[in-house]
């Protein structure tokens, strides 16, 4: 199984594709970030997210998605331009496989290191040695989608509790 993480930004968005075999070992396929221009129009980088997503679908072909509920920190405006690209992403990935599911921070750390108050630090070196990778995914935004697809695959077997309704 193919699945596709997703750390949702507006500025950058953060995708980690994982391959899932059927005895439950992962290894990553590819990771990277979509950026948009912050000199751009809004509108045109909420178009700029879709058309990345929609390139990451084609090449790789997901069968599920998932991605990282959103987290409002003190400053409600990125809060707000981060929902809005939750939206087209949401969106798009529905469309395109219409298996998405999404998880909140602490589940995502609870899953990969036992524990739903790991640092950050901690997370990416976790998310290294579960995919064997030689360093520490960069940049964050992408170790961050790689923790989100495995935290997927660890857990896909509850999806029915987490899927987009």
């Amino acid at each position: 199984m193919t699945i596709l993480g997703i750390d949702p930004g507006f500025g950058t968005m953060g995708y980690g594709i994982i391959e899932k075999d059927a005895r439950g070992n992962c290894t990553a396929v590819d990771f990277g970030v979509v950026k948009t221009p912050p000199n751009e129009n809004f509108a045109v980088r909420l178009c700029i997210l879709e058309e990345g997503v929609n390139r990451i679908f084609d090449r790789f072909k997901p069968d599920e998605a998932a991605m990282e509920e959103l987290f409002f920190s003190k400053n409600v405006t990125t809060g707000i331009q981060v929902a809005h690209a939750r939206g087209v992403i949401l969106l798009t990935c529905n469309k395109r496989c219409g298996r998405i599911f999404e998880y909140k921070p602490n589940q995502i750390k609870q899953a990969l290191t036992g524990y739903g108050g790991a640092d950050k630090g901690q997370m990416q070196r976790v998310v290294a040695s579960h995919l064997r990778l030689s360093s520490i995914p960069r940049p964050d935004d992408a170790a961050d989608a790689l923790g989100v697809a495995l935290c997927h695959a660890f857990t896909s077997r509850f999806a029915s509790l987490y899927g987009v309704k």
